[in-house]
Parts: C-alpha cells; structure tokens; sequence
C-alpha cells in the first residue's frame, strides 16, 4: 500500500511518503521558510560575470540569485542545433541594471543563492506548459513507443500555437479531454502572469508556485497512491476542491485524521523519521552503513558489521553489498542528498557479484524521481553516482551545528584534557604563589578524567600543588576552567561551597 501522511501545526506542515509501510521521502515546509522553486520574479540584474558565463540577478530575496549563461539563453535554440547560440557570451545576452523575468530552479543552498532561468515553465496535472518555446516533449519513463505515438497525437491537437508543451509520466493512458482541461487551467495561470509582470517595479514576486499539500497532489498523487490523509482540517477541504478539480475520481482516497493519538506515531512514521538522521544505519542482516557528508560531497560507507554470514566469506560480502544498495537508494530519496555521491562497498573479487550489486543500486534508483546518474566504479573500488540538487538535504532542515564539536562530530578527548591540566598546573607554579588550583569541566569529561585517579596524584606530588577538579553540567566539553588559584585552605572552603 502507498500512501501520503500530512502532519500539520502552527508553525510547518510536514508531509511523509510511505511505500509499503516504508517512509521512502518527507518534505517539511515552514511559515518562515517556504519553498521557492517555481516562483516567477520580476528581478534587476546586478552583476554580469563574463568570466563565469553567468550573471547575479536581485529577486527580492537576501542572497542574490545566479543566472547561468544557457538559462539566459532564448529557450527555443535548447531543441536546435544552433552553433551561433551555443556558443553565446552572457554579455551579449544581458546587462547589469536590466529588468528580467525568471524562475526559480533551485533553493539557495548554505552560502549560495538561489538558481534561476528565463525559460518559464508552469506544470499542470498531465502537461507542462513552457510559453516562450513551440516544442512538444514526452517524459522519457514513458517507455512505450505506442502509447508516446499516442500521447504525441492528441497533445498537438490541444496545444496552443507557438507554445510548448512536455507530457508528463503520470498522463499515461490519460485521453485528449483531460489534456484540454489541463491546457485551458495553464493558459488561464499564464495570462495572469503576463499581467503581473508588467506591474510595479523589480524586484517582486510575479507568481507563486502551490504550498506543499497542494503541489504533491498536482505532482505525486495518482492512482498509484491509495490513500492521502491529512490531519488538518483547512489542509483538507482544500484538498478536495483541487483534486476536484483535476482529478475529481480520486477524492475518496482523501482521508481527515481525527484519532488523539499523534498522526506520524500512528502510522509508525516517527520512529522512522528519526532514522532519516543518524550517520550509522543499521541493515537487516546486521551489516550496517555509515553516511558522512561535506559542502562538496557525500560518502558512503558499508561494512559487515554483526553479520557473519553461513557459507564464506565473499557471499557475507555480497549478500551485504546487496542489502546496503538498495538501503542506499533509498536513504539518498529519504535524505535528499544531492551532488556528489561516492560509496565505499566492501570489496568483491567475484566480477559477477559487482555488476549483480550495481544492478540492485541502479533498480532501486529507479523509483526516485529525482534525476539520479551511476557513473560506475572506480579503479579503487568506489562508486561515483550524481544526483540533482534540488533542495535542502533532510538534516539541514531539521538539524544545527553542535555548539560543542562546531560540526566536527568530535570533541577532546580525556587524555588531550589532561595534557592541558598538567600545562596549567605547570604554568602556575612557575609564575604564582598557588598552593592549590580548582579547574572546572564538563560533567561527562569529569567521569572519563577519574576513570584513574592515580594521574591526578602523579601531578601533585611532581609539582608539589594540590589540584581539585569540579563537574558543571553546563561546561563545554573542549574547555578547561580555571576557576580559582591561591592558598590549600581558601581553596578547600571554596571547593565545599561550590560542591554544596
């Protein structure tokens, strides 16, 4: 069974697709952060890079966008063989200070700002309308040769002159009427652009894609999927007047939620979700595999783990490969991880056993919509896979740098603590007349540094200095507080208070 689970409260709506009691993709969309892919601007170029081929566009937004040289180029020369265009200088197409229409491709990312072309495109429940190109294009997961000799013919009978048109892979089947509906709701939506664009001054916004609920239903929802429930009751009864709308015969898959119990408990999502952001994930068989990110790129790591196996050693590897390429798959869907992707599969002599695991990675890949590409294996073994940065990965929606390791997943360890301790001590006996040092440290450092206390003892009969060392839970696990030098007895008394 599939389904889509919606989770909304005040502040975000968080959306959950389930594939045979599977979450395979989550979406979190909130007030103070809406998506923006989709989003028409009217925008002012502020920057032309000659030596980048690109340009700075002001959106409006607080990072200014970035226009590459072929979204500036006129879309129509993007389905033909035109060397004068291919070739083009941005210089020559657009200049700083000029008003530009354009439209959002991609979510600013970290430091970067959002990306943004000229060729407008509005999609609809079947077709996707590109209004400044005549082109007619058929989604390639569309496989059938009849059925896009079909899907050709009654297109073209609907598709407005001088206008292009790309079908898309959820018209499978569907009939010439229910193309016209599709074309007749984006005409409307585009004289309504063409109106707003010629309004007010640069920046501003021109349009606005749907909001999360209801562009999963013009996108996601189709027969395939079985039941939509939402646990918000507005969330709801827009749903049914835009299914109504394009695709009324679907409205009894809509469902309200209405049990006390929380709704992502209760389809099993949370437990799940939490998963979706832990480094090590755990396998069936008991191998597991370890997901490291950078700016630049992703790195995954399978290893055996737990499982042992029952006929030799190669089949433990093979069989755990398998199982890690499809857990892969699926967390690069799950997670949004874009770029680039290396995976460190442990190593397999058998050739068949490799071209078997790439085989499992690339159909599990299959079922993801985002545009996902094996380049192959590496002379070291490694697989190199791309994938279409689109959004914000998972984790930076949901996670913030640790105050403690500042994004290194790591902090000193005891031994590096003591090393300090020991300079300290050093440093003031040399320099004071201290008898006794109090130093202050992370409650959970305190645990590991008495571990022996037998190093404590070693320091102050070398240095002739007696050295109390305090826990305070709020301490940061790198730092090492001297909180107070002078004579044994004032430090005792103050040791006492602090304790008590």
């Amino acid at each position: 069974m599939n389904q889509i689970i919606v989770d909304t409260t005040i502040n975000e709506t968080r959306l959950a697709l389930i594939e045979n009691n599977e979450l395979v993709e989550l979406y979190i969309e909130r007030k103070n952060n809406k998506r923006i892919v989709g989003n028409i601007y009217k925008g002012r170029v502020t920057n032309v890079l000659p030596g980048m081929q690109a340009a700075f566009v002001d959106i409006g937004l607080e990072k200014n966008s970035f226009l590459y040289v072929k979204d500036a180029v006129p879309q129509e020369y993007q389905y033909e063989e035109n060397e004068t265009f291919q070739n083009v200088a941005i210089k020559d197409l657009i200049k700083a200070g000029q008003e530009i229409i354009v439209q959002v491709t991609k979510e600013p990312i970290g430091s970067k700002g959002a990306r943004v072309t000229t060729h407008i495109t509005l999609p609809g429940r079947y077709l996707v309308l590109m209004p400044y190109t005549d082109y007619l294009g058929i989604s390639r997961r569309i496989t059938s040769e009849e059925e896009r000799n079909r899907l050709k013919k009654a297109v073209e009978e609907v598709k407005p002159q001088n206008m292009g048109v790309i079908v898309r892979t959820v018209a499978e089947g569907k009939d010439k009427e229910a193309f016209n509906d599709d074309i007749k709701f984006l005409l409307k939506l585009w004289q309504k652009i063409e109106k707003e664009k010629k309004l007010g001054f640069a920046p501003r916004m021109i349009y606005k894609d749907f909001d999360l609920v209801d562009r999963t239903i013009r996108d996601i929802f189709s027969v395939n999927i079985d039941e939509f429930i939402m646990n918000n009751t507005e969330d709801y009864k827009g749903a049914l007047e835009l299914v109504d709308l394009i695709s009324p015969a679907l409205k009894e898959r809509l469902e309200l939620y209405d049990e006390e119990l929380e709704i992502f408990q209760y389809y099993n999502i949370e437990t799940q979700f939490k998963n979706s952001i832990l480094r090590k994930i755990w396998l069936k068989s008991g191998g597991y595999i370890v997901i490291d990110s950078t700016e630049a790129l992703t790195v995954i790591d399978v290893n055996t783990g737990k499982y042992v196996g029952s006929i030799d050693l190669e089949d433990t590897v093979f069989k755990t490969n398998l199982e890690a390429a499809q857990e892969i798959a699926k967390q690069l869907r799950l997670r949004d991880i874009g770029g680039i992707i290396i995976v460190d599969f442990i190593d397999m002599t058998n050739e068949n056993y490799v071209e078997r695991v790439l085989q499992v990675l690339e159909q599990s890949l299959n079922k993801d919509r985002t545009k996902t590409k094996i380049l192959g294996m590496t002379s070291l073994g490694l697989v190199e896979i791309t994938r279409k940065k689109v959004r914000q990965r998972l984790e930076s929606l949901l996670l913030k740098q640790c105050p403690c390791c500042e994004g290194t997943g790591s902090v000193l360890n005891e031994e590096v603590l003591l090393f300090r301790i020991e300079k300290e001590v050093k440093r003031t006996k040399k320099h004071t007349n201290a008898e006794a040092i109090v130093f202050e440290v992370n409650t959970d450092v305190y645990d590991g540094l008495f571990k022996d206390k037998l190093i404590i003892k070693e320091l102050e009969e070398e240095y002739d200095m007696r050295i109390w060392i305090l826990p305070k839970k709020d301490a940061h696990f790198n730092d090492l507080n001297v909180k107070a030098r002078g004579k044994t007895e004032v430090m005792e008394k103050l040791v006492k208070e602090l304790q008590t």
